[in-house]
């Protein structure tokens, strides 16, 4: 039973007592949350027409009470998927680190301004510090850098406008890069954003879903004898369809031989590369002059949290920095960036601590052994589906998600994903792959474990007999 009910509407600074109430009435509520997140429903479709209403009204003249304010987002929050859940196996699960929240919130009561590094440069180190370690996890030389975004499609953007001013200058008659049917569409989204029309985009043929660089190798060639201007080669770590990794080494020589722009998109596998498996699977990595990864997928992070890696970080600065007459007094730091001058935001909220805090607090070991454990997750999935001769599982996982069908072709598969998500119980995404239906299943929430995992497959398995009759 919650009992604040303090209204604070009077005053926009309540006082110590007031806020010491809230605080701990919000802190109670996600205990309550967290508690409750095993028995929860994973989906809750089909009721939300009522709340939807109520959350459409405009804002009273008059504050209302604080736990009843809550109370109504908690309502809303009821309604539709919970990626937090332990029965979340769709898309890729953002887990919403209880550390990480906390420290969100800690930090945005401070609301330091950490887009320029002279008005909060140790806010600025803390959050370059996690930039240098990650850079140094994929390999990247001394004096790389990045920035910390809001999620993978405005990493992407920055990376692809720094190419293209690094390949291509002012003049972008004639670009071209070059992505597979696999690769997100953030990155054909980014290229159309940075000016570059829609023949641009140029799509490689793939060998087992991944790019295959003869062909890449051969279109590049073609493109320039027709005057083209080809300036940036894409592979992915960990497709969304699939998880399939693109073959990194021989895209990372294939880029360097033809002076490309080598972008990787590591949004979901990047984390990852922590694990002795995932290194071992993003080898070629290391080549990238850019890298995009999503804390929020890999790291267990809330929603909002990406990351953009550069080899090397005058390319960013000289794509995006800018400046003005009242930015006069500001001084330039040594060793830290302006992050403002790294990427399209010119204002945005210090997002350091969601990533320091909980690196520091639970160390890198607790991490690895979270995303060692997913690995497993995922081939335990993998072996029972692919043992059961009710279901077509044709590809391996590169790392954790895996896809599979009914035999009984497209219509059944649709009809086994309709049946398992009505239950609430869990939640599978679907996918089409080379023209087929199928289902697909991500084991990456830190709260999934195998127990869950084994309820989930049983009910997989008890809905594909139910409906082969």
């Amino acid at each position: 039973m919650h009992r604040t009910s303090q209204r604070t509407g009077q005053s926009l600074e309540p006082d110590r007592q007031t806020v010491e109430a809230m605080g701990r009435e919000i802190v109670s509520r996600i205990a309550d949350y967290l508690d409750g997140l095993p028995q929860a429903p994973a989906s809750r479709f089909g009721e939300a027409a009522d709340a939807v209403a109520r959350m459409l009204q405009p804002p009273p003249e008059e504050g209302g009470g604080f736990d009843r304010l809550l109370d109504a987002f908690q309502e809303a929050a009821a309604h539709g998927l919970d990626p937090s859940s332990p029965g979340y196996l769709a898309y890729f699960p953002a887990g919403g680190l209880v550390s990480s929240a906390l420290a969100d919130a800690f930090a945005q009561v401070h609301n330091r301004f950490t887009t320029v590094a002279d008005l909060a440069p140790a806010l600025v180190a803390m959050e370059h510090g996690v930039l240098r370690w990650l850079a140094g996890l994929f390999g990247l030389p001394e004096g790389a850098g990045g920035l910390v975004t809001t999620g993978g499609s405005l990493a992407t953007l920055a990376a692809v406008v720094a190419a293209r001013h690094d390949r291509l200058g002012e003049d972008l008659a004639g670009a071209r890069l070059y992505v597979t049917e696999h690769t997100h569409f953030c990155v054909a989204k980014a290229a159309r954003i940075a000016g570059l029309p829609a023949s641009a985009v140029r799509v490689v043929p793939t060998r087992r879903l991944r790019m295959d660089p003869v062909a890449a190798a051969r279109m590049i060639e073609e493109d320039r004898a027709r005057g083209l201007r080809p300036f940036l080669l894409a592979g992915t770590a960990g497709t969304t369809s699939t998880g399939t990794v693109d073959p990194l080494p021989e895209l990372g020589e294939l880029a360097a031989r033809e002076g490309l722009w080598f972008h990787v998109d590591a949004a979901y596998g990047g984390g990852l590369r922590l694990t002795a498996r995932g290194r071992a699977r993003l080898a070629g990595v290391e080549r990238a002059d850019s890298i995009v990864v999503d804390p929020h997928k890999s790291l267990f992070l809330s929603y909002g949290t990406g990351v953009l890696l550069v080899r090397d970080p005058v390319t960013l600065r000289a794509a995006h920095a800018g400046g003005g007459d009242y930015l006069q007094d500001l001084r330039t730091v040594g060793g830290l960036p302006d992050f403002g001058h790294d990427g399209p935001e010119l204002t945005r909220e210090f997002r350091g601590l969601r990533l320091w805090l909980p690196l520091h607090l639970h160390g890198v070991a607790a991490f690895r052994a979270a995303l060692d454990e997913k690995l497993d997750l995922a081939w335990l999935a993998y072996r029972e589906l692919a043992a059961d001769p009710l279901f077509e599982v044709p590809w391996e996982p590169d790392l954790t998600v895996v896809v599979f069908r009914p035999r009984d072709g497209d219509e059944a598969g649709r009809r086994l994903l309709d049946r398992v998500n009505a239950t609430g119980r869990i939640f599978l995404s679907s996918t089409t792959v080379e023209g087929r239906y199928f289902l697909r299943l991500n084991p990456t929430g830190h709260r999934t474990h195998e127990a869950e995992l084994r309820a989930a497959l049983e009910l997989i398995r008890d809905g594909a007999r139910a409906l082969a009759g």
